[in-house]
């Protein structure tokens, strides 16, 4: 029998979990959105069992569980109605603009028992999930020592309606720190754990009609591994790379190339340890069957909420790092 699945705000990310979660084969799907035009636009290209104008008809129909891809600061106010219902979550990135809310809500998820979980989309690639387990499960290449993680791209070519969507206010979960910068952290502690301590820089450099950051340079500590990120949005480029320099070797994940490369002598050069054929939503296929799973007692989460609230807890201090004044702030 299908999972009846709520999916909750019909905006891009929204529209994308409709589409991938319909692609699973296994979720009847409906969707929670307040705008007529927008829940009318999703609904006339997907085959939906139902539409929803609010909250409270919506968790009335009975899901199975519920994808919450509202902007971030409501996030925490919709998951917290839907477990006190017994509903199971999907929390879009990031988990919260507060770190306070999110740890009452932790709490709130670890009473109540419900499989939940939050889409940071990366631990769904095949090849960073292979390339994890080289380092971390079978510890073919030694301790981390050293992250570079570069990443940038176009923003007003790959999200045109950047101006006009939460992405403007840090208040609605906007700027790069809270759009972006979480998904390659949050991957980085996947393998490395949380940060220590974190300084940082950004700035409005280059991107019309909106005044929040779009460049970001950070340095700090996942333990003992040193780390960089420098990351933009508007780059030529589409490109993301996580190079890994560990005690017996060093991998490099390309995200845009589907692939993980690794060298394990200075006198090789990298070579391609794994490469995958994907296609656009495959990644999302991929968290959709995941969750699936572990709503049928057959997977562990991706990502846990107690991990995202880490994620949650560096990108706010982040934050704080690269305003006027900013300084290293330790975790």
């Amino acid at each position: 029998m299908k999972k009846k699945i709520l999916v909750i705000g019909g905006g891009s990310i929204g529209a994308r979990h409709v589409e991938c979660f319909l692609g699973t084969g296994r979720a009847a799907v409906s969707l929670c959105e307040i705008s007529d035009e927008v829940r009318a636009r999703v609904a006339s290209s997907h085959d939906l069992s139902a539409t929803f104008a609010s909250l409270d008809a919506a968790i009335a129909s009975g899901p199975d569980a519920a994808v919450i891809c509202a902007p971030a600061h409501v996030h925490m106010s919709i998951a917290s109605q839907l477990v006190e219902c017994g509903i199971p979550v999907l929390i879009e990135k990031p988990l919260s603009t507060s770190f306070d809310e999110a740890s009452r809500f932790t709490r709130q998820l670890n009473r109540s028992g419900l499989a939940s979980g939050v889409a940071f989309v990366y631990r769904s690639h095949p090849a960073l999930q292979d390339m994890r387990r080289a380092i971390v499960e079978n510890g073919e290449f030694g301790e981390v020592l050293q992250i570079s993680v570069v990443a940038g791209q176009h923003f007003p070519f790959y999200r045109p309606a950047y101006r006009e969507i939460y992405f403007t206010r840090h208040e609605t979960g906007g700027g790069l720190i809270q759009d972006m910068f979480p998904h390659l952290l949050n991957a980085v502690e996947w393998f490395a754990g949380p940060m220590s301590w974190v300084a940082a820089d950004a700035d409005h450099l280059a991107l019309e009609g909106i005044e929040v950051e779009d460049s970001l340079t950070v340095i700090g500590r996942h333990g003992r591994a040193m780390a960089s990120y420098s990351m933009n949005l508007h780059q030529a480029a589409n490109e993301t790379i996580i190079l890994m320099v560990c005690e017996k070797g060093t991998a490099k994940f390309e995200y845009g190339k589907n692939h993980w490369l690794a060298t394990l002598s200075p006198e090789d050069e990298f070579s391609v340890r794994a490469k995958f054929d994907l296609e656009r939503n495959d990644l999302f296929t991929n968290q959709a069957n995941s969750f699936l799973d572990q709503q049928e007692k057959k997977a562990e989460a991706l990502c846990t909420v107690e991990e995202a609230l880490t994620t949650l807890k560096t990108t706010l201090a982040v934050l704080r790092s690269s305003s006027p004044g900013g300084e290293r702030i330790d975790l």
